[in-house]
């Protein structure tokens, strides 16, 4: 997929001290909105299937690990 240029608000002293330092701002934006998204996705992921992990973990708390006598550790 390709780049697309979008408007970015930044405070000016953030700005300044970036260009300062010879950081990439985009790529630094890009980066920070990837992991942010990410984040955002597992926490819906885990919000929708929250019933289905709690099912799971009283399975496991009342009748152990399947196939646990399986395990050589």
């Amino acid at each position: 997929m390709g780049r697309v240029k979008v408007n970015l608000t930044l405070d000016a002293e953030v700005a300044q001290s970036a260009r300062s330092l010879g950081l990439n701002m985009s790529r630094l934006a890009e980066a920070a909105i990837v992991q942010a998204a990410k984040a955002e996705r597992n926490r819906v992921w885990r919000e929708e299937n929250q019933a289905a992990i709690d099912a799971y973990a009283k399975e496991v708390a009342d009748d152990g690990l399947p196939l646990a006598r399986f395990r050589s550790f």
